[in-house]
């Protein structure tokens, strides 16, 4: 169990409840500003782990961080998905009709986009974290503005749930990846889940064959991500994520692999998680009859 995980965001965030998910109360948090904070203090060993946001099921992925996977000395070791429970909070005694700007991290904006432009009256405020906005409100106490987060973050701060369950579709589930350093980071034997990196020529049919390869090991290719190659304009490497019962037909796979692709590499191995709907439903229900809500 490491003693130190570095997380994106502050008290209140998603990336708390996500660790806490996975690591348990134990380890002291790491708060970092940006996702590159998180990877540094992985790499040079002030926290034994890290977790990183990679994508939402309505926003979708969050390129970046695929690029700070393909570029630093990191491994991944697990996964964590977190049902995300968006609600508008304000300030006690605040109405919706008070409300003329909302501030959250540009993601979870994304995630409530139906709600806010029912309101095209309010300034969206773009922000590094949902549970440093909710703080930064409820310390400045501003008025007519309320800020898009989670219930833990209202909890935390004494903020009042102004509109509950205001994300687009009720199974909302950001994928966090946890990080390791790589010198260090070991291998799990009961891996079913890799991530891989790789580029393949930049010719006709070249991905089909990476794809078909893949096919015809009988593998679920859950996620198929491009990125830019820097210094090669509209050239792309690509992030792919195979889940298998046994490490063996892994191993099948990138033998196979090689021949077809110019770079292959394995960014981690680890065992996959789980996501449960029935989650959504449950906390966005007892949100709305929260007595926070109003």
């Amino acid at each position: 169990m490491p003693k130190h995980v570095s997380i994106q965001g502050f008290k209140g965030s998603f990336h708390e409840v996500a660790a806490r998910q996975y690591f348990g109360a134990k380890p002291d948090l790491l708060p970092c500003a940006t996702f590159a904070a998180v990877v540094a203090h992985v790499v040079n060993g002030s926290a034994e782990a890290g977790l990183m946001a990679m994508e939402n099921s309505l926003a979708g992925s969050i390129l970046p961080n695929y690029l700070l996977l393909e570029r630093t000395a990191v491994r991944v070791t697990g996964e964590v998905y977190l049902p995300i429970h968006q609600h508008l909070l304000a300030l006690l005694g605040t109405t919706l009709a008070d409300v003329q700007a909302v501030h959250s991290h540009p993601m979870a904006l994304r995630q409530c986009g139906e709600f806010l432009d029912g309101h095209p009256h309010w300034k969206l405020v773009e922000t590094d974290d949902t549970g440093h906005s909710a703080q930064l409100l409820a310390e400045h106490r501003t008025p007519g503005v309320a800020v898009v987060a989670g219930a833990q973050a209202a909890e935390q701060f004494g903020l009042n749930i102004l509109a509950p369950a205001i994300h687009d579709d009720p199974h909302n589930y950001t994928r966090f990846l946890v990080l390791e350093r790589a010198e260090t980071a070991q291998k799990d034997p009961l891996a079913d889940k890799a991530s891989l990196y790789f580029h393949a020529p930049h010719a006709p049919g070249s991905l089909a064959q990476v794809l078909t390869r893949v096919a015809a090991h009988g593998l679920n290719l859950s996620k198929l991500q491009s990125c830019p190659r820097p210094g090669q304009p509209w050239h792309y490497g690509f992030h792919a994520d195979v889940e298998f019962d046994e490490l063996a037909q892994l191993n099948a796979l990138l033998h196979d692999l090689a021949p077809v692709t110019e770079e292959l590499r394995v960014l981690g191995a680890y065992r996959r998680g789980h996501w449960n709907t029935t989650e959504i439903a449950t906390a966005d229900a007892s949100a709305a009859t929260s007595p926070k809500a109003a």
